[in-house]
């Protein structure tokens, strides 16, 4: 047995075992620091304004990609256009009234609605369920018996702790229920509920935040979503008013939970009067899109994508350009450079088997709506799409290697092993047999509270089962902010992270077999 073993892990290792093949080698030498910097002293200059979606820099930023991908000869794969338009509206509030019981609330002193969460909606609620934790687990349970169809759910955020310990996890590390920011929303709109409002009890803090709260957010159309309940934050006064008429306050509640170990709910009737309005202006948006045909009279059938988004932040209110040299002109200027590669490739007789889509998306700062949009109204089978190469900042050294900045050789890789058992393989073996890199997966822990995974564009293609790898340098201390300029770029590392991905799609696009769908994700939103 043990023979047979051993010949068949040789057989699996041989799969991913390559010598260096000396073609890729010629087209990946054509990814240089000395272009990626023309291409990035464009995208990052003063006049595209800080590439903000929907702004005159964004489109400006769309034309010189659209540009270069002509230059290429990439075919224009959105009905002869390069451009993919998204359905993009501007939402601001306009009206944001709550009145409890005949007395008006005071908007960010009171209550408050996330800006994602912001719905247009004008009703009067009466019915009230007070349900602890909100919580469902086999150690402590709010939910199960409850009937919350119709009715207003009112939760404590956290979960309960005895003498330092939590119920849920019997130690003093709280559990998911708590680091999760969507286990309980989804556990408690799987009850049906009307609404359900949320104790914030850090409410004093809120008005620090207005300009967060008052700004304007985007918001795709053309979408088939469930329609979600209303989630509104409290403070504890006022969740204390609208219970008045059961006697008790959520102290009370609380504390009770705490000495009998066991949830303390109670139905109750009130008057919530909830009036939301906001105004809808039309955005221009684009994702800008150039394809390489395989050669491959079959395999050509199946795409790789390579992604960056090019969009940032825009202009201060002071003036100042956030020019966003690393976030993510770094990304976009490294699939510049990957796509004249393969395109100089295809154009000496050298094509590759498989086609490649590459595709720079707009909106990832607004909630990565680009990819989002490109995911769910494909320009091509998503069927098809066998990887997503996403690369999101490239072109630095990130906080936990600063110091290294003249000798540091990493780069971070997100979710290569996530869906699929040979991807990560097949991209390590590119990196040890071409790039000798660092690949750090510090950020593949399900657990890491930065929570990357969810926070760039592969997101929407990993979340149709598609599999994907994040090349990413980490944040740093100019993350969002002006100073993200392009003299503090490291071009030789940005070039050579390029040229992973590079040699990656290279075997990708090639090799006989796809990277296998057959692992179950456990990077739970």
């Amino acid at each position: 047995m043990k023979k047979h073993i051993l010949i068949a892990c040789l057989c699996s290792g041989a799969l991913f075992l390559q010598a260096q093949d000396k073609v890729a080698q010629k087209y990946a030498t054509t990814i240089t620091k000395e272009d990626a910097f023309k291409r990035l002293s464009i995208l990052a200059a003063d006049d595209f304004e800080g590439r903000e979606t929907g702004k005159a820099g964004a489109q400006k930023a769309a034309e010189y990609i659209k540009s270069q991908f002509a230059s290429f000869g990439l075919k224009a794969p959105v009905n002869n256009s390069y451009f993919q338009d998204l359905d993009l509206k501007e939402k601001s509030s306009i009206t944001r009234n709550v009145i409890l019981n005949g007395s008006p609330l005071t908007f960010l002193k009171d209550f408050y609605t996330l800006p994602n969460d912001f719905i247009d909606i004008k009703k009067t609620y009466k019915n009230f369920v007070f349900v602890g934790y909100g919580i469902a687990s086999d150690k402590y349970d709010d939910l199960s018996n409850q009937n919350l169809e119709g009715k207003v759910a009112i939760v404590l955020m956290g979960e309960p702790v005895v003498n330092g310990k939590s119920l849920i996890s019997g130690t003093e590390k709280m559990s998911d229920w708590t680091s999760s920011r969507s286990k309980k929303a989804t556990a408690l709109a799987a009850k049906n509920p009307a609404a359900i409002i949320f104790l914030n009890p850090s409410m004093a803090r809120m008005s620090a935040n207005a300009a967060y709260f008052n700004r304007a957010s985007l918001e795709l159309g053309k979408k088939e979503t469930k329609e979600k309940p209303l989630t509104i934050y409290a403070s504890e006064s006022a969740i204390n008013s609208l219970m008045e008429a059961t006697g008790k306050t959520v102290s009370q509640l609380t504390e009770s939970i705490k000495e009998t170990q066991k949830p303390a709910s109670i139905s109750f009737n009130a008057n919530l009067d909830v009036n939301y309005e906001s105004k809808y202006t039309v955005i221009e948006a684009k994702n800008v899109l150039g394809f390489l045909e395989g050669n491959d009279p079959i395999l050509k059938k199946e795409i790789i994508i390579i992604s960056a988004h090019y969009d940032h932040i825009g202009v201060g209110e002071d003036g100042d350009v956030f020019n966003g040299a690393d976030d993510d002109g770094s990304g976009t200027t490294g699939v510049l450079e990957i796509a004249e590669a393969f395109a100089k490739a295809k154009k000496d007789g050298k094509g590759s088997k498989r086609s490649i889509l590459f595709l720079t998306v707009v909106g990832e700062e607004k909630g990565l709506l680009g990819s989002e949009w490109y995911s769910d109204n494909p320009v091509f089978p998503l069927e098809n799409t066998i990887t997503n190469l996403n690369i999101d900042m490239i072109g630095r050294v990130g906080e936990e290697y600063k110091g290294k900045e003249d000798s540091a050789n990493y780069v971070y890789l997100i979710g290569s092993d996530k869906l699929s058992s040979t991807l990560k393989l097949i991209n390590e073996n590119a990196n040890k047999t071409y790039t000798n890199l660092v690949l750090d997966y510090k950020y593949d822990d399900p657990a890491d509270p930065n929570r990357f995974y969810y926070r760039s564009d592969h997101y929407n293609f990993a979340k149709h089962n598609i599999p994907i790898i994040f090349y990413f340098n980490g944040v740093h201390e100019d993350y969002h902010k002006k100073t993200d300029e392009i003299k503090k770029i490291n071009f030789p590392l940005l070039t050579k992270r390029a040229q992973l991905v590079f040699y990656t799609a290279w075997d990708l696009a090639n090799r006989s077999e796809k990277p296998k769908v057959d692992k179950q994700n456990d990077m739970k939103n």
